[in-house]
């Protein structure tokens, strides 16, 4: 797993990281000590590369000075054509992006990232036809895909495998009990979205990060109250409608607040 390389960090890593930048034509000290140079180096390179100009040396970064693809990454005009569509400062946009998304949108198995929740199953079974007892008896056979409860989670990869189980019982409603990309949307949302079906949706989350973000702006855009929040930078409240009741113990709040005026600041002084 690629480390998350940020402001403060140090070691070996980083020290590879800054001769990665050297390389690549960057005049940077390599003293494994990743400071206000360092991050400053890693966004101009960012900009360069077209991805998103955090000044984080995340996955993404580091797979470009690998000379690996980026094309499925987000890039810093999708951010801005999605400000752009919301009608809100890029630095918005940015603040959210770093705070509710997951980072990637794939997995190391070159899927979309998913998680695929049981509890929805057993509810999404219901809604495609399935009696409340046939959903209650296949949640005996098959108590980790199919479950009154949340939970059974394996993480990564292996969450695909669990999803492609699931979908042996029901096609779509395994696919709308998974969530997906980026900022894990939920599959029975797919209507909702404007998506044919949700293997239409599904299709969709596979093809890159901006389809995902995509996604994420019509969520937006069909709710209002979501959308009037972000507009009003009222990260409480934005918080509240999109994580839940206890959004304040993750204090997401104030993290979309804090990034928010980091990029906003950084923007200003670009200007």
């Amino acid at each position: 797993m690629t480390q998350l390389l940020s402001n403060g960090s140090r070691g070996l890593a980083v020290r590879n990281l800054q001769a990665a930048l050297a390389l690549a034509g960057f005049k940077i000290e390599v003293d494994g000590d990743f400071g206000d140079t360092t991050e400053a180096v890693v966004r101009a390179y960012q900009r360069r590369a077209g991805l998103v100009d955090d000044g984080v040396a995340g996955p993404k970064t580091q797979a470009a000075l690998k000379g690996f693809d980026t094309s499925r990454y987000l890039k810093r005009k999708d951010l801005q054509q999605a400000a752009d569509r919301l009608g809100v400062p890029l630095a918005s946009v940015m603040a959210v992006n770093q705070v509710e998304s997951r980072g990637e949108g794939f997995a190391a198995n070159g899927r979309p990232v998913i998680l695929f929740e049981r509890h929805v199953m057993h509810e999404r079974l219901q809604a495609n036809g399935f009696s409340e007892a046939a959903a209650d008896d296949l949640a005996e056979q098959y108590p980790g895909l199919v479950n009154r409860r949340s939970g059974g989670y394996l993480g990564g990869t292996a969450e695909s495998q669990r999803l492609a189980n699931a979908k042996q019982i029901h096609a779509v409603a395994a696919l709308e009990s998974a969530s997906w990309g980026l900022f894990q949307i939920m599959g029975y949302h797919w209507q909702r979205l404007g998506y044919q079906d949700v293997q239409h949706f599904a299709d969709t989350m596979a093809l890159s990060e901006a389809a995902q973000l995509d996604a994420f702006v019509t969520f937006i855009e069909t709710d209002p109250a979501l959308h009037k929040a972000l507009k009003a930078r009222s990260w409480k409240q934005f918080a509240r409608i999109y994580n839940g009741p206890n959004y304040a113990k993750n204090l997401y709040d104030v993290k979309l607040a804090r990034a928010y005026a980091q990029f906003a600041g950084e923007q200003e002084q670009a200007a």
